[in-house]
């Protein structure tokens, strides 16, 4: 999404305070992280089921719920949901390389929503729920790259949509508010909406 940076909300220099420990697995979801470790950001709809996804697989050192992609500095969820900071809802995953490859986590990514539905995702519907990958280095643009075109023959293959999926280096990770880290470790009974196409992607 590119949002007019004249339209934008201000925000604030300030990022919004958080614990800092993950509820899942009592890991720092705060930097520094140890020098083995990765980091890409994804956004696949509303990031409570989505950072689930991704912290209860095997490798995933700790996940933290953000915002990306867009204008505003450390935006509020309400503000993010005003459409008028270009972010979107992101999992900020920082995984190790030797357990997990970056295949896998992408293999998750897309089967797990459905990356053709533009600014929305089911009935979540606004920019902050496009769907969206920010890249940490150059290899891992090519690969999301060459992920996403292989996802595409195989959704074309069985009569799917083009996908819409914002593929662009990392620019700022806006951690987001407390009460919304973990949110369905917090609320296993909460809101998920996952959904994906049924489709496999073939890697990984």
């Amino acid at each position: 999404m590119t949002l007019d940076p004249s339209r934008a909300l201000p925000g604030r220099d300030t990022p919004l305070a958080i614990g800092g420990v993950h509820a899942a697995n009592g890991r720092s979801m705060l930097p520094p992280f140890p020098d083995r470790l990765q980091q890409i950001v994804l956004g696949l709809g509303c990031f409570w089921g989505a950072e689930r996804l991704f912290w209860q697989l095997p490798g995933v050192h700790v996940t933290a719920v953000g915002y990306a992609g867009g204008v505003t500095p450390n935006p509020t969820y309400a503000e993010c949901c005003s459409g008028l900071t270009g972010h979107a809802e992101v999992v900020r995953v920082i995984f190790d390389p030797a357990e997990i490859g970056l295949e896998q986590l992408l293999q998750q990514f897309w089967e797990a929503h459905d990356p053709t539905q533009g600014n929305r995702q089911g009935n979540d519907i606004g920019p902050q729920y496009r769907s969206i990958i920010l890249t940490t280095n150059e290899s891992q643009q090519a690969l999301a790259l060459q992920t996403r075109d292989a996802y595409q023959q195989a959704l074309s293959g069985a009569g799917g949509g083009s996908i819409t999926t914002e593929i662009t280096p990392l620019t700022a990770f806006y951690y987001a508010e407390e009460e919304h880290q973990q949110y369905l470790h917090k609320h296993p009974d909460g809101y998920c909406g996952l959904r994906g196409t049924g489709v496999s992607c073939p890697i990984g």
